[in-house]
């Protein structure tokens, strides 16, 4: 369990110190992302709701998601405006291990993030705490559409996400069912899925501690998804976004994707300088 809980905070950091800003680049050539309404990998449409937490959790980070079966005119006539999502399933009796791949209509791979794990034992738990932690790979990536050349004499404006085409039967409790075609995560059927809190409180890292931001206290400020720091001034310094371990936050300072974690009773805000990893101990007050 320690393994895990290390490798789960290891996900993490990679992320947030190595997203490279090619990949990111690489992603906005594609107007869409495609969703199949049945994964290669499991018997059933839309078993343990992996088609509707995927869908869910693209649109989350603002890419354009469409099912298969629905697909917009522009992108039926052009495949390749489009990337076709795939889900590795390499879990075993002990361990649900899920990565999402991304490929383009020349069945190229051009995106794989990292594993999701999740030791749970009900399969449905167990494939939304694997997605969700594999859904880590594209927090932040600030998916922006941007036309190809050959694509710039094409409609090229935001499409409207709509769940209203989202596969029934995805949850237990009848309640949801009703209102399962709302896009929201307190209206559909994600409330399970929202981050959770646990007593992880290491942290993995080698960078060099340097002067801290800022040497008085941050008063910790309850916002949507997080927590915004705030000085004397007051001023806001960072904003905090939760993730599913507690005391691991995601932000960004300067301009740099960075994480701020709780290690040997201190506050550490850490992200990368050309290359280089970079620590800041903070003051917090919660």
């Amino acid at each position: 369990m320690l393994y895990y809980m290390k490798s789960k905070v290891i996900y993490i950091l990679l992320f947030a110190m190595g997203l490279s800003g090619a990949v990111n680049a690489q992603l906005n050539n594609y107007k869409y992302i495609i969703v199949p309404k049945k994964f290669d990998a499991f018997k059933s449409e839309n078993q343990y709701q992996t088609s509707t937490l995927v869908k869910y959790y693209f649109a989350e980070n603002g890419f354009n998601v469409v099912y298969d079966d629905a697909l917009p005119v522009d992108l039926a006539g052009d495949r390749c405006l489009g990337l076709v999502t795939d889900i590795i399933d390499d879990s075993t009796i002990f361990t649900t291990k899920v990565s999402i791949v991304l490929i383009d209509c020349n069945n190229v791979e051009i995106f794989r993030s990292v594993e999701g794990r999740s030791k749970i034992k009900d399969y449905n738990e167990s494939y939304k705490e694997a997605i969700q932690n594999a859904f880590v790979s594209f927090t932040g990536m600030n998916y922006k559409y941007e036309p190809r050349k050959e694509d710039v004499t094409e409609e090229t404006a935001p499409v409207t996400i709509s769940f209203k085409d989202d596969v029934k039967s995805v949850e237990k409790e009848p309640k949801e069912h009703v209102i399962e075609q709302k896009a929201t995560v307190d209206e559909q059927v994600y409330k399970a899925v929202e981050p959770k809190r646990t007593n992880i409180v290491k942290a993995v890292g080698e960078g060099k501690m340097d002067a801290p931001i800022t040497t008085g206290v941050l008063y910790a400020q309850p916002i949507q998804n997080g927590y915004q720091l705030v000085d004397s001034t007051p001023k806001v310094v960072l904003k905090l976004e939760e993730t599913s371990m507690e005391n691991i936050f995601m932000t960004d300072f300067q301009g740099n994707n960075a994480v701020v974690f709780q290690q040997d009773g201190k506050w550490v805000l850490e992200y990368s300088d050309n290359g280089k990893k970079v620590q800041k101990e903070l003051n917090i007050k919660f």
